[in-house]
């Protein structure tokens, strides 16, 4: 019999969703939207379903703790080498795939058919009959082919683009028309069209797109990160806005949040920015997860998407 802690601003939608699941062998169900309500109900739970950053401040409380489903596929608040990590941590993989690509290929389509460029026309009553781009026979990279990059790659198969991608090791997405790995990053760079990030936040990854990378595009090329803001050195990106030597970036995530005034990023040209809004939760989506998980635990099969602390994804 398992007792689950549902932690989460959300605690109350989601444990109507698990409740109607019917699961079996579950003796406890208790939510909570904080962790002071959290802690309040208890630490017998032995299985917790979240949000990271609220699931870490109950961590060390949790005595009979075997199981944490995080509803982030970033958990990077349970990764502090200070915390505990006797228990098996999964994430929300395979969820926010269609959501990224709705977003990565919203602003690719809106680059190449010049939306902005047509509504100020509009609004200025000027008629612009200009010819616009495609995004068929362009190259499109990745960075970091997990099940996100893998849900891009398939859309941009789709638009009739060429595919890189640039992994640590893994080469299993069909989708990828030519790998590249270790010191091959500056070659998989040169020519691309567009650069999606999707990296995690590692050691390995920090500050990776850098001057040197930024500099090997060519200066059409557009960058968009939809994954951690760590893999960015904002200063750079700056500068070859600022410079021409990249013709648009994209950004949803930032090393720091919310954005300052004055920052860089606000009078950037040629820099579109989102607020950390390209993948929301939604709460039905991650109750499915945790209750196709559930299942597999009850039965004694290895829940899916198991994070490995020190690869940190």
């Amino acid at each position: 019999m398992s007792r689950v802690l549902i932690l989460s601003k959300h605690a109350d939608e989601y444990r109507r969703l698990v409740e109607a699941a019917g699961l079996p062998g579950l003796e406890e169900l208790a939510a909570a939207a904080s962790p002071a309500e959290a802690l309040a109900l208890g630490d017998d739970f032995d299985i917790v379903f979240g949000e990271p950053s609220l699931i870490r401040e109950v961590l060390p409380r949790l005595r009979d703790l075997r199981w944490v489903q995080a509803t982030w596929a970033g958990v990077e608040p349970l990764l502090d080498p200070s915390l505990r990590r006797d228990y098996l941590l999964t994430n929300a993989r395979g969820v926010f795939g269609g959501l990224m690509s709705e977003f990565v290929f919203g602003y690719l389509l809106q680059h190449e058919r010049r939306m902005i460029e047509r509504y100020r026309a509009q609004q200025e009553q000027r008629w612009d009959a200009s010819v616009t781009g495609t995004l068929r026979g362009k190259t499109f990279g990745l960075l970091g082919v997990g099940s996100i990059g893998s849900n891009l790659a398939g859309t941009a198969r789709h638009f009739g683009m060429s595919v890189r991608g640039y992994t640590r090791a893994s080469e299993s997405c069909p989708d990828v028309d030519s790998y590249y790995h270790g010191s091959s990053l500056l070659d998989f760079a040169d020519g691309l069209d567009y650069l999606v990030s999707v990296l995690p936040d590692t050691k390995e990854t920090r500050y990776i797109v850098d001057a040197s990378l930024l500099g090997r595009l060519p200066a059409h090329a557009v960058f968009v990160n939809v994954g951690r803001s760590s893999a960015v050195d904002e200063s750079a990106l700056v500068t070859a806005l600022r410079t021409g030597k990249l013709a648009a970036a994209v950004l949803d995530v930032y090393e720091q949040e919310p954005l300052p005034p004055g920052h860089a990023f606000w009078k950037a040209p040629n820099l579109l920015m989102t607020f950390h809004t390209s993948a929301p939760s939604f709460p039905g989506d991650l109750a499915c997860l945790f209750i196709e998980n559930y299942r597999q635990y009850a039965d004694g099969r290895a829940p899916l998407h198991a994070v490995d602390f020190e690869k940190g994804y």
